[in-house]
């Protein structure tokens, strides 16, 4: 009998049925509170009434148009709506699936309009699975051993990780930054740099936060130099944060903004923009893709942005954060082995560490399979997947906050006493 690789391992034991809003149902009947959002892509929740609307609409009228070959008008249309949101100057757009390729998108048009081989990424970041987005990322090995060697060019410098280095954020950015400029000055000099690519959060590296000044800082020396700045938004787009982009709480506006997840409420599709000035860098016949701009997914976007404006998500998304990050911060209050809670809007993570410090996967593990037993599905990250995130859909109300909040009251109460007994 044929079956999925071995290493597709679900987080849960659940058997999703369906889902409506925050919520999955298993087989079973069972209903759980949904925090994981499809790893940050169901922005307006299960289902919403008016993104299955627009996706059925059009999947009764025209499933594929290839972009290359055709054009479409749910892509016409929801090129015209990121407009409406892309920072100013960002005004020119290149659709594909998946975060992965549109990392490497940006990348290759960063390489073709400087004309230069190197990137630098951030210590933590995580980028993709596909040979250069993998290159690209170092939030933990498991994404980027075992197919060397990996794509050249790429540079790490570290990320103003605060907690992990034991300081404030302010010594944190400050290192940051003075090592950046020593690896201008010994690995990759400006001549070489094609870009810097950075979260704005880091993902997969723990939900760890930029700082204003450290994004600041990138800014400031890719003008000095002539390299690009590329942000990473795959998973802090599209409300994700409090902000419609995760970049607007540091006041920086990058060259390159890639774009993927919650941008199609479960529908592929993701991609970049930039300035049409510097899109024209790119060399002809290296932007294309059978599937990029599919006809669905792009309806679906353009109702996913008109829910995420007409209910008022981004700001649902601060508000609500800041609810569940109050009652995450409680939990911690009361429990030794939690060492930080970090995050912006609905993108938080709780860090479990061991009596010395040092991180503690298996507690972490515990607690969010001690979750599943509540009726709330959590998913780890961090280097050793210590961290335990909350990224629910922009739709959840001050009801379900309060409802998952006590679910993870009695998950860690339950995990940690395990700890305790070691």
């Amino acid at each position: 009998m044929t079956a999925l690789s071995p290493h597709l391992r679900q987080a849960t034991p659940v058997v999703a049925a369906r889902g409506e809003g925050v919520h999955l149902y298993g087989e079973d009947g069972r209903r759980y509170l949904d925090f994981t959002a499809g790893i940050g892509v169901t922005s307006t929740g299960h289902c919403h009434p008016r993104v299955v609307a627009a996706a059925q609409e059009q999947v009764g009228t025209l499933v594929h148009g290839q972009y290359t070959t055709v054009m479409h008008q749910p892509l016409r249309r929801l090129v015209d709506k990121l407009g409406e949101v892309l920072p100013a100057g960002l005004d020119s757009l290149f659709f594909t699936n998946s975060g992965s390729e549109a990392v490497e998108a940006a990348l290759r048009l960063a390489r073709q309009a400087t004309g230069r081989p190197n990137v630098l990424v951030c210590h933590g970041g995580f980028h993709g699975r596909t040979v250069a987005a993998a290159s690209m990322t170092t939030s933990g090995t498991r994404f980027r051993s075992g197919f060397s060697p990996l794509m050249s060019g790429v540079v790490v410098t570290p990320f103003p990780s605060a907690y992990r280095y034991g300081w404030d954020e302010e010594a944190a950015t400050r290192f940051a930054l003075k090592e950046l400029d020593y690896t201008l000055q010994t690995i990759s000099s400006p001549a070489d740099t094609a870009a810097v690519i950075v979260e704005p959060v880091l993902g997969e590296g723990g939900y760890v936060p930029a700082t204003r000044a450290f994004l600041e800082g990138l800014r400031e020396r890719a003008d000095r130099h002539g390299f690009l700045l590329i942000l990473d938004e795959v998973q802090t787009g599209v409300g994700r944060t409090g902000r419609f982009w995760g970049h607007e709480h540091f006041g920086v506006t990058p060259d390159i903004l890639v774009t993927a997840k919650g941008l199609a409420s479960g529908f592929p599709l993701s991609g970049i923009a930039a300035s049409e000035e510097l899109m024209t860098k790119a060399w002809p016949g290296s932007q294309g893709g059978t599937y990029g701009a599919n006809a669905v997914a792009c309806a679906a976007a353009c109702a996913t942005l008109d829910v995420v404006r007409d209910e008022k998500l981004v700001e649902n998304a601060e508000a609500m954060g800041e609810r569940l990050r109050r009652g995450l911060e409680a939990v911690a209050d009361r429990t030794p082995g939690i060492g930080d809670v970090r995050g912006l809007g609905l993108m938080l993570a709780t860090e479990f560490v061991t009596e010395d410090g040092s991180p503690d996967p298996e507690t972490a593990a515990r607690v969010q399979r001690a979750a599943v037993d509540e009726g709330l599905l959590l998913l780890l990250c961090g280097a050793w997947n210590q961290v335990v995130r909350m990224i629910p859909a922009l739709v959840i109300d001050e009801t379900q906050v309060d409802e998952g909040l006590q679910a993870w009251a009695t998950a860690v109460e339950a995990g940690t006493s395990g700890a305790a007994r070691r």
